[in-house]
């Protein structure tokens, strides 16, 4: 899997050329790689992992990253499924996002196999013209994007330290600039009630089962008044152990999103009324458990109308959001964006009428359409970059930027 032979010393570009050069020679080292990468993208595939259980994905990343002379430091962040490799001692640090879980029973689903790929190819062709850019690349690998906060985790033990700007690509239907990408947390939830015969003594039971069902009409009706922009949704884990027996004790799991975190806030508690009233109307003990929250997307307009232009220039077809074929959706990328300027821009692979998280959408992960879009995210994302680290203006106000988060963040 290591390839060694894509990154090279480019010769010094002139001043005046400096973009359009370093521009077809990323370009150049990304297509001679494609093969290479689209074969990673298909190991990734067939072997797929799920949150923090990375194992070998992770260490095909590491192996990549490593042969290709990039500096590497595996188990990133105290995660044991984390990676990253830098190349360039430059000025201006630019990320590419690598993910690469995937999810329980339907794997690839989201095509994290293509955002990997993508990731490093991009970084593959920038560590070619780091030097004449004063460059920075780094991969970050970001283990349990599906529900396990891998980025959060690395955000809070520094690993995006002295980053300018964070860029990744996400496999969609449809290519689309800015999804809708809200707040978000999950909530363990668990009911104890008391067993008794179903049909003997029904009386003397405390039914953990309806304090669910309960909560559930509740959370029905509520929807009602919800704003478009709100999401409520989840399953019920364990609902009882045997037919004549009343359920004692029941869990679920259950995610709230909303447009920013202080609307966020106020679903999650008139969410969690809903589950209280099951508890109430029993008899049962409620038990709530938050788990990791996920914040908003902050889309950086300059860096992704710079993306909007370079996709667009390799033939790329982008819709509004609204006719992507997916509704809002969360992600870890939302708390980086709010450390660091960043993109997520979606990439199409032509999956319709499946769309993330269904079987089809595993199948179009693999297809020619994701082949292509691993080698067009990939000029895109080093475009992008190119452009940032050669157009005075746009570097200085991105770093500028990013130097203020920082500050905001250790004040």
């Amino acid at each position: 899997m290591v390839q060694t032979s894509f990154v090279r010393r480019i010769a010094p570009h002139t001043t005046a050329a400096v973009t359009t050069q370093a521009k077809q020679d990323a370009q150049h080292i990304i297509d001679a790689a494609h093969g290479a990468l689209v074969g990673l993208s298909h190991w990734i595939h067939a072997n797929p992992e799920i949150a923090f259980e990375e194992t070998l994905a992770s260490g095909w990343v590491g192996d990549w990253l490593a042969g290709a002379g990039f500096d590497v430091e595996r188990g990133l962040g105290g995660l044991p499924t984390a990676v990253s490799g830098t190349f360039g001692r430059g000025g201006l640090h630019v990320a590419l996002i690598a993910e690469y879980d995937a999810l329980p029973v339907v794997g690839h689903a989201c095509g994290h196999n293509v955002i990997c790929a993508a990731s490093i190819g991009a970084a593959l062709g920038l560590a070619a013209v780091a030097d004449d850019l004063d460059l920075r690349v780094t991969v970050i690998g970001t283990p349990a994007e599906e529900g396990g906060g891998g980025k959060i985790r690395l955000l809070e033990t520094g690993a995006f330290e002295g980053v300018h700007a964070a860029l990744m690509v996400h496999p969609a239907p449809r290519d689309t600039l800015e999804p809708v990408i809200l707040a978000a947390q999950t909530l363990d939830i668990a009911y104890t009630g008391r067993e008794a015969h179903a049909a003997g003594a029904p009386e003397l039971g405390i039914n953990a089962a309806d304090a669910f069902v309960i909560a559930q009409v509740g959370i029905g009706l509520l929807r009602q008044h919800l704003s478009p922009a709100t999401r409520v949704h989840g399953i019920v884990t364990h609902g009882g152990d045997a037919p004549n027996v009343v359920p004692a004790h029941t869990e679920g799991r259950f995610m709230v999103r909303a447009a920013t975190a202080d609307a966020l806030d106020g679903l999650r508690e008139r969410v969690l009324r809903c589950f209280e009233a099951g508890g109430l109307a029993t008899g049962a003990e409620l038990t709530v458990t938050p788990r990791v929250r996920y914040a908003h997307m902050a889309h950086h307009r300059a860096l992704a109308d710079r993306y909007l232009a370079n996709a667009e220039a390799l033939g790329r077809w982008f819709v509004p959001f609204s006719e992507s074929g997916l509704g809002p959706v969360s992600t870890d990328m939302g708390d980086v964006s709010l450390a660091v300027p960043s993109i997520h821009p979606m990439i199409g692979i032509d999956s319709l009428p499946a769309v993330n998280h269904q079987p089809g959408f595993t199948d179009a992960a693999a297809s020619e359409a994701a082949d292509r879009a691993i080698r067009d995210g990939a000029v895109a994302m080093a475009w992008t970059a190119i452009d940032l680290a050669s157009d005075p203006e746009l570097r200085e106000a991105v770093t500028a930027e990013a130097e203020e988060m920082a500050r905001a963040r250790s004040g």
